[in-house]
């Protein structure tokens, strides 16, 4: 599951509907926290940048490799071994560093649950590393630029900022942009619009799907879409929250694509207190 579980503020609205003067503020933000929730769910859940801080693990360069290598292992930068391929090869056991296909060398690198959308702070035995010390790479891999690397491991039952500790404060998700905010807009609206109280100016002039497909009336016979159908399919009926989450989740995901890999361990995100 994706780091946070709902949107963390409600998303920006800018209101194109006519409501009435009088109106409690409060009703307002209430289901305007609801549209927030509701698209953030049928997008895929991928919107943010809320912020979150997590405790990175570092990978260790000896988990995948040969039982037999492993029980072999010794203490040390580098470690001889021989391949599937058969030729010699050095291990580092460093447990935080990588290599690419298109670097001479090794980088010190964790990597970071995404989407990443900037970094807020990192800290490492309760000191605050500058900007220069470090960048981050897709996908969401936070690599050591000073010439130092990242602890290979932390004391977990400390708190944040003590001595031993390795934390990273930085915002999750995806950006919103007036696509965006022009579909949690309508949203609101139609929910607010559903929610009067009859007699009120605005009351029965919602655009979200009722219970009733067909309505016939002196003669004329009129045919509208199954509700039960369009909420299947992940759609509220509304043109631009519709148009929108077909843009951006075309084929319906209920969360974010992830990579297993055996190479990285999860960091571990703290939920309470």
């Amino acid at each position: 599951m994706p780091l946070q579980v709902g949107p963390c503020d409600p998303w920006e609205v800018d209101l194109c509907c006519q409501l009435p003067e009088d109106l409690d503020e409060a009703i307002v933000d209430r289901w305007q926290r609801v549209a927030s929730q509701t698209l953030w769910r049928l997008s895929g859940m991928r919107w943010g940048p809320c912020p979150v801080t997590v405790r990175p693990c570092p990978r260790s360069c000896l988990d995948s490799a040969p039982v037999s290598f492993q029980a072999g292992a010794v203490a040390g930068r580098w470690v001889p071994y021989i391949g599937t391929d058969g030729l010699w090869r050095d291990a580092s056991v460093c447990s935080c560093t990588s290599s690419s296909d298109c670097s001479c060398g090794e980088l010190c690198e964790v990597t970071l649950p995404g989407p990443v959308h900037d970094v807020v702070s990192v800290n490492v035995d309760g000191e605050v590393l500058v900007p220069e010390a470090y960048r981050v790479d897709a996908p969401g891999r936070l690599v050591r630029t000073d010439g130092e690397c990242w602890p290979t491991c932390q004391d977990l039952a400390a708190p944040p900022g003590a001595p031993g500790v390795f934390t990273v404060s930085y915002r999750w998700g995806l950006p919103l942009d007036e696509s965006a905010i022009a579909a949690v807009s309508e949203l609101t609206c139609q929910l607010v619009l559903a929610c009067l109280p009859p007699g009120t100016k605005g009351c029965g002039e919602c655009r979200l799907p009722g219970n009733v497909n067909r309505v016939v009336r002196r003669g004329v016979e009129i045919e509208m879409a199954d509700p039960t159908v369009i909420f299947a399919e992940g759609r509220t009926g509304l043109p631009l929250v519709d148009l929108w989450l077909k843009t951006v989740n075309p084929h319906g995901l209920a969360s974010p694509s992830r990579v297993y890999s055996p190479d990285h361990r999860k960091p571990r995100v703290t939920t309470w207190p």
